[in-house]
Order: C-alpha cells, then structure tokens, then sequence
C-alpha cells in the first residue's frame, strides 16, 4: 500500500536513531519486582473507539504487561514485527513512543506541528528505568522487541503498553458481534486468542475492524 510504504519510510531514519540508543550493563533479569515497584497506577486499559495516543506512565503499563523497563536498549535479541489496524477501511496510527517514557531528559521525542510525537528514542543512557523491551519508536506500525535474551513477546502484551483493549471479541471500544473483526497473520486469518499472537521478526498483523480495506497487507513492509 502506498500509504504504509511512505509512512516507513519517512520514519525510517528515526527508527534507527532510537534503536541505537547506549546500551545498559545492568541486567534485566535481576531485582526485577524492585524495578516494578517505582512505578505504580497505570493507566485504565481504554475500551473506547479509536483513535488511540500513546498513554502516559508508559513503564507502569510495561509492568502490567508483564515485562520489565530498562534504562537502555539491549540489542542482543532484537527482532521487529509489523502491526496494522483498520477501521472501517481507514488505517489507525500506531503512536509512537509506546513503551517508551517521553518524559524522561534521555528521550528525544520528536513532534508534528500538531504536538503528535512522530519519533521516540534514546539520546543516552537513562538515570533511571526509561524503556520498555517491547516499544514503538516512530507511527511506522513496527513493534521493537529488544532485550538481553531470546524471549518473543506477545500482542497482547504490546496492547496492554499501549493501553488498549484486545480481546477474542473486542479491540477498544469495537466488538463483536455488532461490528466484525478479523485478525490476519501474513495475510491469513488468525481465529486463535489474538493476545498470544507471537511478535516474531518480520511478521505482520492486521486487524480489520468493520469494512476491509481493499488490500490485507500480508508481509512485513520493506
């Protein structure tokens, strides 16, 4: 589609701007419910109808998600799938900046002339936890796994960061069966628990809400 090919490529330097941010000596894996404890109250999970901003305290939302924030991106594992959302036909941006702590000084974000973030990375180091395993870093749709160890992450992981509801039979505030949703994995329909779709490296998800566009995209974009 040509919309997604010039979104990905508009953002692409900004991509790889914030994929190289400095890299922690800390390890993940240790002090792990330490970590979790600064960060409390996440944001409500939203039921409401797109669209759908990056929320705020993005690292008490990577907790309920299950992961654990660092203070820098580990590039040991560090795999990118590809997600689209649809409404009605229309396609629904992907914030940038999920999983990610805007608010942090080691965290460029970079915005529109509307105040939307359109890129997020790290400029350094954090002082303190900043960035989640799993993030956005621009509105291309791509979703960053980045840690230590092989360890795939889950959608519904990536839509607990984003606070927003994934279930069998709604996503935010559309269900089932007043408004038809499909799930496409490499252009073929998932009837599987959307939430436990694997994030592997360059595959691509499409969620149809209402009308279908034209075209599913069915691989990752290039």
């Amino acid at each position: 589609m040509p919309l997604r090919a010039t979104i990905v490529g508009v953002f692409a330097v900004l991509a790889l701007a914030g994929c190289g941010g400095g890299e922690s000596n800390s390890s993940s894996s240790s002090g792990d419910g330490d970590v979790c404890s600064q960060f409390q109250n996440p944001p409500a999970i939203r039921t409401t109808k797109a669209p759908w901003p990056a929320p705020e305290n993005a690292m008490a939302l990577t907790c309920k998600a299950g992961l654990v924030p660092e203070d820098a991106e580990n590039l040991e594992y560090h795999v990118h799938a590809h997600l689209d959302v649809f409404v009605n036909g229309r396609p629904v941006i992907v914030p940038a900046g999920i999983g990610i702590d805007l608010d942090n000084p080691a965290v460029r974000a970079d915005r529109n002339g509307s105040g939307l973030v359109i890129g997020a990375g790290l400029t350094q180091v954090c002082d303190q936890p900043c960035i989640s395993p799993l993030h956005t870093h621009d509105l291309s749709g791509i979703l960053h796994t980045e840690t230590k160890t092989p360890s795939p992450n889950q959608l519904g992981q990536a839509f607990t960061e984003w606070a927003v509801r994934l279930t069998n039979d709604c996503v935010g505030g559309y269900c089932k069966p007043d408004i038809p949703i499909k799930i496409y994995v490499d252009g073929k329909v998932d009837t599987g628990d959307p939430t436990q779709i694997e994030l592997s490296d360059k595959r691509e998800i499409a969620i149809v809400i209402g009308t279908p566009p034209a075209t599913i995209p069915n691989e990752f974009p290039q």
